[in-house]
């Protein structure tokens, strides 16, 4: 049985020359130059190759942080080679040997168990969805004030279709005990400095047994990439990234409610409706971060693109929510003061991201600001203005600046 999919035959030669991965500045290439064929416009940044990757935008090298370009968004399905990268700590599998390897279920349950991949894909029912994978932070860069942390564009997010198991046939196979309230989830990836909190998430057992939560073994019908967390994935549609938690290797089943530092100091928000705050009026009371927001971003006409007066123009972007489904898309091509409805590509699930497509042909020359904004089937819709200090979940209406010679 293989090793991953950074092994070629044999795991020895392909191992050793990964080695450098640990220490992941050896891999890279390239970095410190502008790539002709890759730099957008608006994000002259360092562009690294990493085994198994297109050359993507650096963010952080340990543990890598890679962001997608917007041109790889012109496909429905993200190719896995091109899908963004976000680890959280620095010591990542540089391989895994699915002979050995085992998925363990346990805590409060009276069957504790542990799985191989085989198992998983023999002894259980296998489930197939697209659903859009997105870090919290995208789009970090673009709040006002500024936010620090992670200087995300709009491409740390990623649509796959994602196939394995779902979470709660594992648990029914390790039999829960009355009581069961939390579920944590944990990988393989480890921190390089004593005292740093592992990385364990949780959900409550009715998310984790709603039959959409899936432990993924293939994504676009290939097994995961090494860096997006093989061989095994949570996947936890309609949320935010931060759940869906790479290399998972433990899942322990709780009677209380899990404190750990990843869902009670990181990851927060303010505790209302759209998780805002202001800088002079931050909020006291904050909730981990969940559901993902309203939001719909440019894919084409690209920043810097000279567009030709007269000249028909096809705009194209993509809108996503938390799993309500998208109603409607609008755009506007003056700065916000008349908005048209574009059209919508079939949907693809109501988790996947959705398409949208509009024609403009500019009558002027000049700059123009086209602006976009979505509202999902419950009618949430993007706002003019919006902040909190994590810069998380961003929910304004995008604008695009393009010039018209």
């Amino acid at each position: 049985m293989g090793l991953g999919p950074f092994a070629e035959e044999g795991i020895v030669s392909r191992r050793a020359a990964l080695g450098a991965l640990g220490a992941m500045g050896a891999v890279l290439t390239g970095c410190a130059r502008k790539d002709e064929e890759l730099a957008e416009p608006e994000v002259l940044r360092r562009v690294v190759s990493f085994p198994d990757k297109d050359p993507l935008y650096l963010l952080t090298d340990r543990p890598p942080q890679l962001e997608t370009p917007i041109r790889y968004f012109k496909e429905d399905l993200t190719p896995n080679r091109a899908f963004y990268v976000r680890w959280h700590l620095a010591n990542l599998p540089k391989a895994v040997d699915l002979n050995e390897f085992r998925l363990r279920v346990g805590g409060h349950v009276a069957n504790p168990m542990a799985f191989s991949v085989d198992d998983l894909r023999k002894k259980f029912e296998p489930v197939s969805y697209v659903a859009l994978n997105q870090c919290s932070g995208n789009s970090r860069s673009f709040f006002e004030p500024h936010i620090p942390g992670g200087q995300w564009g709009h491409g740390a997010m990623g649509n796959a279709r994602w196939t394995g198991v779902r979470l709660r046939d594992l648990l029914d196979a390790a039999k829960l005990k009355t009581g069961a309230l939390d579920v944590t989830v944990q990988g393989l990836d480890t921190a390089t400095m004593p005292g740093t909190p592992a990385y364990v998430k949780s959900l409550d057992v009715e998310r984790a047994r709603d039959g959409e939560v899936m432990v993924a073994y293939e994504m676009n019908g290939e097994p995961l990439p090494m860096l997006n967390g093989f061989p095994l994935r949570l996947v936890v549609p309609g949320w935010y990234a931060t759940y869906w938690m790479k290399a998972l290797s433990e899942i322990q089943v709780l009677p209380a409610r899990f404190d750990g530092f990843w869902m009670k100091k990181a990851y927060l928000i303010p505790n209302d409706a759209r998780g805002e705050e202001s800088p002079d009026a931050l909020a006291a009371n904050r909730v981990p971060i969940s559901k993902m927001a309203v939001h719909s971003i440019f894919v084409s006409p690209a920043l810097g693109e000279e567009l030709k007066r007269g000249a028909s123009v096809p705009l194209e972007g993509l809108a996503n929510d938390g799993g309500a489904g998208i109603r409607q898309v609008e755009v506007s091509t003056d700065g916000g003061q008349q908005w048209v409805q574009a059209k919508l590509d079939p949907s693809l699930g109501r988790y996947s991201w959705r398409r949208w497509k509009l024609d403009w042909t500019p009558a002027t020359a000049g700059i123009h600001r086209l602006m976009v904004r979505a509202t999902n089937e419950d009618g949430e819709t993007q706002v003019e203005k919006y902040w909190n200090r994590s810069g998380y979940m961003r929910q304004v209406i995008e604008s695009l600046d393009v010039k018209v010679v």
